[in-house]
This record gives C-alpha cells, structure tokens and sequence, in this order.
C-alpha cells in the first residue's frame, strides 16, 4: 500500500484547492449530462411481457406497484448456477431505503431469468426485501441484451454487436447473462422505456465503491471480488488494485 506524501497543512490546503476546482467542473458535466438523460425521448412498450413475482403472474406495467416511474436491475442469472450472482450481489446489498424512492413516485425492482423458487430462495438467504421477479420463459432478457444466445436474438451488449465486443476485449459478454439498469415510465396504461445503462453505467448503486473513491487508498477491490455479505471472515485482503474502465 503506498500512502500519499506528507506536507504542511499550508501545502495540503493548496492542493485541496486545486482539487476542490476540478471537483466542481466535474459536478457541473455531470449535470450536464443529467439534464440531457431526461431530455431523451422514450419508446412506447407495445409488447406483452409475463414475469413471475410474489403475487403470481405481472405484466410490465405491474411492477409499477401503482407509481409513475420504474427502474429495473437486470441481476444477473445464468442457467447453471444455483447462486445468485456475486457482483450483483454486493450490488444489491448497496441499495438502501426504498421509501424515499416511493415517495417521489418511483418503484425500484430486480429482474433476473432465474425461476422464482431459486430467486426466492438468494431473496431470503441475502436478507432482501426488494421486490423480484423472474422473466423466465418471456423474451425480455434478451430484448434489453442482458442475456444474449444468438440462438434467440441478435448478440448485443452495451449498445456494441458481436463484432465490436469481441474487438474491445469484451467477449465474456457474448453469451450469457450481463447486468444493467433500465428505466420506464407509465402515462395511464401506456408504459414507455426511457433509459438503460450498462456495464459500469449501473455503478451509481455503489454506495461503498463511492464511500472508497474518497479515500487514499480508494477501490482495490473489482465488483466480483467482494464476497457474499453473510461470508466474511473478518475481512480478506483484496486480490489487486481495481482499474477504472
């Protein structure tokens, strides 16, 4: 672990200046861009989805729970495993209140394509009590590419084909299951797709990577390497330094 250099406190305020000038610059892009997300236009959903839930069968426009807005976490879920995705885990473990979500009109659930009866089970396990619901056997995994089988539809993951993934270095993504955040929202019964983000998009639930990024020694673990939250063992040392992508 290396530490950052000491100074004078005449030195260090000098420095958190500077700091404190390109913190504000980057509040002000982000901003920015806040203001464009909003501004994009939306897609009605026209197509009939069934998930399963705690209530039985849904349609898209259920998982409002009566609300004007939803966002989805695609929580990953390949076919063959019996537990719920680490990083997507830590991921959700990362969420807090949903009251004040609610208050301001917004439902915030997860979506996997696992069956109900193993995602109630990583639900109960994990302590969650965000609603979850199994798309399993609807074509809605795959018609947002988080789960891509060029035996269904078209490879595609964080906007970029097959091609372009393979090309980036990102052929993990090709088949399988990825994660993401998608956002809708309900005028009357008509429902509309407003927003989706992959990859380190969905990094905005991160509450502890956020928490890390203001200390000197910052993030030094990736996503999946923190382990399920009910197996520490008092704390193993991280693997290696996280890189930002």
């Amino acid at each position: 672990m290396t530490f950052p250099r000491t100074v004078s406190r005449d030195e260090w305020l000098a420095a958190r200046l500077r700091l404190l000038d390109q913190e504000k610059a980057a509040m002000r892009a982000q901003d920015a861009v806040t203001v464009e997300r909003q501004r994009l236009p939306m897609v009605r959903m026209d197509k009939e989805y069934t998930f399963e839930g705690p209530a039985g069968k849904a349609g898209l426009g259920d998982l409002f729970e009566g609300r004007r807005q939803l966002i989805i976490y695609h929580f990953m879920w390949n076919e063959d495993w019996e537990d719920g995705c680490p990083s997507c885990s830590y991921a959700v473990d990362n969420v807090g209140r949903l009251d004040h979500l609610h208050a301001d009109d917004t439902t915030f659930a997860l979506v996997s394509r696992a069956p109900l009866a193993k995602i109630d089970r990583w639900k109960a396990r994990m302590g969650w009590t965000i609603p979850w619901y199994s798309s399993a056997g609807s074509d809605f995994n795959y018609d947002f590419h988080v789960t891509n089988d060029e035996s269904v539809a078209p490879v595609q993951y964080n906007y970029k084909d097959r091609a372009t993934m393979e090309r980036e270095g990102l052929g993990y993504a090709v088949h399988g299951d990825a994660q993401a955040l998608s956002v809708f929202v309900r005028e009357d019964e008509a429902v509309f797709h407003t927003y989706s983000t992959y990859g380190r998009g969905a990094e905005v639930l991160l509450s502890t990577y956020h928490y890390l990024d203001l200390t000197p020694l910052g993030r030094r673990r990736y996503v999946n390497e923190f382990p399920y939250h009910d197996t520490y063992d008092g704390g193993a040392a991280p693997v290696h330094q996280h890189a930002h992508h």
